[in-house]
């Protein structure tokens, strides 16, 4: 019995399984992987490529070689991690297409007793199924979009309803960016883009299409992530809109807090910056930009707020999401947490 599934089997009962046992190297296991999944590499990366430069000119002498590799790589992964596991463990073991690296670790699981079961098709299984659903899943949900100029507290609003119990979708959070210029995390580089939608994927298949669901207003890009067309769509046209006002000074000082970082860091702030001269002219950055480096933080973002990110975001907006125009207006007094438990509250309650 040849104990493999496929992906619509598998997603179908993800949970069911003890582990996801990724076995390719550990170079495609970083750019994506499928959620939740270990990594036991059958070959490492020098090994892979090693193997690949060989069989070019001799597919045998690389099949012995690689046999023997992937020979030893399994016997330490089954010396150690797989060492304390019941004979009831049921893994769900991959590779690249569902080939000779899972069918390997997946038979000698099952020679043991374990409740193997290999992927059929492998990663490029799962990545055609997350492709598919990313281009379904958004319209089964109604969205309520989080809109307001920037510094209006938009993400911890949405940090604050789902820590009252409402379901979000925080973009920001998977794709490990602000979404403006300066949103670069400075303790956190952004994912792969195959690895930002499977997490896409991951939180969609979470949700309740029977709650409403509430997001942040977005661009197609976030950093160097793009947000798929059919989630644009879906929040663009399903649901409604929330306009958040904050005013000015308590927005300058949210910015103070949340991109306090630059403080330490002028020269990265300026940088940043530089790809704003296009818009706005080398005299207005530079100017900009002998702020930061003086020190004078509030006046930098007072001033990128007026003078670039909110006449530019409100015509973005008003011009993607029709729904604004009927959108239900929610004041916040400043950033902090009374405010933002407040505020979750009220939306959620009206």
């Amino acid at each position: 019995m040849s104990y493999t599934t496929t992906i619509a089997e598998a997603v179908a009962e993800l949970d069911r399984f003890d582990a996801i046992v990724d076995v390719r190297s550990p170079a495609e296991f970083a750019e994506d992987h499928m959620p939740g999944a270990i990594n036991w590499p059958v070959l490492d990366d020098k090994e892979r490529h090693d193997v690949g430069l060989l069989y070019a000119t001799s597919p045998f002498e690389a099949r012995k070689l690689g046999s023997a590799l992937v020979a030893r790589n399994i016997a330490r992964h089954l010396e150690t991690s797989a060492a304390e596991f019941p004979k009831t463990w049921r893994p769900l073991v991959y590779c690249w297409r569902g080939g000779q690296r899972s069918g390997a670790m997946h038979w000698f699981l099952g020679q043991i007793g374990f409740r193997s079961r290999q992927l059929v098709g492998g990663y490029k299984a799962y990545r055609a199924q997350v492709r598919d659903d990313l281009d379904a899943l958004p319209g089964r949900f109604s969205w309520q979009v989080l809109c307001g100029r920037t510094g209006s507290g938009k993400t911890r609003l949405l940090q604050a309803l789902a820590a009252e119990g409402a379901q979000v979708l925080d973009l920001e959070a998977l794709a490990a960016h602000r979404g403006s210029v300066l949103g670069a995390l400075p303790d956190a580089p952004q994912p792969s883009q195959k690895a930002f939608d499977s997490g896409l994927w991951a939180a969609l298949r979470g949700l309740d299409a029977a709650r409403p669901v509430f997001v942040e207003s977005e661009s197609r890009k976030i950093g160097r992530i793009t947000v798929t067309e059919a989630l644009l769509d879906a929040m663009r046209s399903r649901g409604g809109c929330v306009w958040i006002e904050m005013p000015e000074a308590a927005r300058v000082e949210l910015l103070l807090q949340d991109y306090g970082h630059f403080s330490a860091d002028p020269d990265g702030f300026c940088r940043a910056l530089d790809g704003l001269i296009e818009l706005r002219g080398h005299a207005r950055v530079e100017a900009w930009q002998a702020r930061a480096r003086a020190g004078d933080w509030a006046g930098v973002f007072a001033e990128l707020m007026r003078e670039h990110y909110d006449p530019g975001y409100e015509r973005s907006l008003r011009g993607h999401f029709p729904a604004l125009a009927r959108a239900q207006t929610l004041t916040l007094a400043d950033g902090g947490p009374a405010a933002m438990q407040a505020a979750a509250r009220s939306l959620l309650s009206g």
